[in-house]
């Protein structure tokens, strides 16, 4: 067993941050960065005066609209542990990119807005932790603004979240007259004062019945703040971390992120507490991180991080051994060795050459058409990454040249963001006009402007109503070819050349399934 190696393992820390758009996540992970000094000065994100935008969103439609549509990366150190946060899109168009991103990470941070408690987005982010049984910490954000009794919030989270909650900090109050949180993990108090660049004052104290509080927070405050504690002993049992790593658990912090409050203890606790990278489930075996040999595996690919130069860059989670430059690896599917002369590492936008890069870590390299999102590499062995699924798509529309003397460049951009996992291109067998499939009506305004901006192309949209792509199959080649004929109209093919049924109504798609008893239907491209 190699120490270094396990040194380095037991270092990392690589998890999502996820929440509903507008729960201020995207500020949340300012903040984290600007403890680890990987930033300086926090981007006021949504005020007009000061055009500094959030480090996270750098793509310009997130700017424009405030919104983060693609995963960003970003590394920095803390207190000797290598931390890796991946920001996911917050918006519901983009959760497939989050699902995948979940498949990358060890641990969660979920954001809720203290107002607006668990919104429908958050749920469902947090149905994809339980299926993988990932660590999950609660931030409630927001706490200066008026918002839910902490006590209601914490029901809510419980009820809806499905899992155990243990509160680690406490508020004084919330809105106009927030004073601060008690840290019920470390035995402090912490004082808010109102200010996006400094940080609160932290007294410590050894006991909640400590005349000091009194002082501080005033008597009426701290009486209050006295009955809650006793109530949160007497209701929620103690916070037991090895309860937290199997999932079945989450801890709750309270703070406000835009003012930089509460971020401190919820980074303190969670570099003490959250996992170091863990075994993976492949196909063929289970991947120890701790194995001298290297395996890591495409999660999200993206197109034009720099669009002065037309690159894709593949995004690998590595799970076993050490990465190390200029080596040759074993790139499963396609059975070839290759080499990466540039692989690169992530400060938001700000890319480094990286020579070498442990489990945990997450590594850019540039692609030139080789990969597909699920691509493992290795250093010889050939082993399959299970669980990062493509949807069926619930919205679909012709894809049109506006511009014909640039047919090469549309051709080009979409097939470089379909690689990517944005949408997904059906190709109608019928009279092969192309089809884009989405999660949401953002994506198509996303595409439309990414083709326009990164690849000189124009496109236009035609409306087309649509049910359901089912992919099929049968071990009946006559069945198979019957059905094909008889629906030939609403056969197309993906960009794996696969046949998929396009089904324009639930009914259709019912009386497809019951004349054709031998066809199986699947509603995701893994099968």
């Amino acid at each position: 067993m190699n120490e270094e190696l396990k040194k380095e393992i037991e270092k990392r820390r690589t998890f999502a941050i996820i929440s509903h758009p507008d729960a201020g996540k995207t500020t949340l992970t300012e903040k984290l960065l600007l403890f680890g000094g990987a930033i300086h000065v926090a981007g006021a994100v949504k005020s007009n005066k000061i055009k500094k935008t959030a480090t996270s969103d750098w793509m310009e439609i997130e700017k424009q609209r405030g919104i983060s549509v693609a995963t960003s990366v970003m590394g920095f150190d803390y207190d000797g542990y290598k931390i890796n946060i991946l920001d996911t899109p917050g918006h519901q168009d983009f959760a497939e990119d989050t699902f995948r991103t979940l498949t990358a990470v060890d641990s969660v941070i979920i954001v809720v807005d203290v107002a607006k408690g668990v919104e429908t987005q958050t749920r469902r982010l947090m149905e994809v932790c339980r299926m993988r049984n990932t660590p999950v910490i609660i931030f409630v954000n927001k706490l200066d603004r008026e918002g839910r009794d902490p006590f209601d919030i914490l029901d809510e989270l419980e009820n809806e979240l499905k899992i155990k909650v243990v509160p680690l900090t406490w508020p004084i109050n919330i809105g106009a007259k927030f004073k601060g949180v008690y840290n019920l993990y470390e035995h402090g108090l912490d004082l808010f004062t109102p200010s996006k660049q400094t940080i609160s004052e932290r007294v410590e104290i050894d006991d909640v019945n400590n005349p000091l509080v009194d002082e501080l927070v005033g008597e009426a405050d701290a009486k209050k703040l006295r009955e809650d504690i006793e109530l949160i002993d007497g209701v929620y049992p103690e916070f037991d971390v090895n309860e937290y790593l199997e999932g079945k658990v989450a801890p709750v912090f309270f703070g406000s992120a835009l003012n930089t409050f509460g971020v401190k203890e919820l980074l303190n606790c969670f570099v003490k507490i959250a996992p170091s990278p863990k075994p993976i489930e492949a196909e063929e075996r289970r991947v120890d991180p701790q194995e001298e040999s290297f395996s890591g595996f495409v999660f999200k690919i993206h197109a034009n991080m720099d669009p002065n130069h037309r690159s894709c860059i593949a995004f690998v989670k590595i799970c076993s051994g050490k990465f190390e430059r200029n080596v040759g690896y074993k790139h499963v599917r396609s059975d070839k060795v290759m080499k990466f002369a540039a692989p690169t590492a992530f400060m938001a936008q700000k890319k480094s050459i990286v020579d070498e890069a442990y489990p945990g870590d997450i590594v850019g390299i540039p692609d030139t058409g080789n990969f597909k999102i699920g691509d493992t590499l290795t250093s010889g062995e050939s082993i399959h990454f299970k669980g990062l699924p493509s949807f069926s798509p619930e919205m679909f529309k012709y894809i049109e040249n506006a511009d014909p003397m640039k047919a090469k460049q549309l051709d080009k951009g979409i097939k470089q963001l379909m690689d990517e996992g944005v949408a997904q291109l059906f190709t109608n067998q019928f009279n092969g006009r192309k089809i884009i499939g989405t999660v949401g009506q953002l994506q198509f305004e996303v595409i439309q402007y990414r083709l326009l901006h990164e690849y000189g192309a124009q496109c236009r949209w035609e409306p087309l109503s649509m049910y359901k792509a089912c992919w099929i199959e049968s071990d009946d080649k006559e069945a198979l070819e019957a059905f094909k004929k008889r629906k030939h109209q609403f056969m197309a093919t993906d960009k794996e050349g696969r046949d998929v049924f396009m089904a324009d109504s639930n009914y259709v798609l019912q009386m497809a399934q019951n004349d054709f008893p031998k066809i199986r239907f699947h509603f995701t491209s893994e099968f």
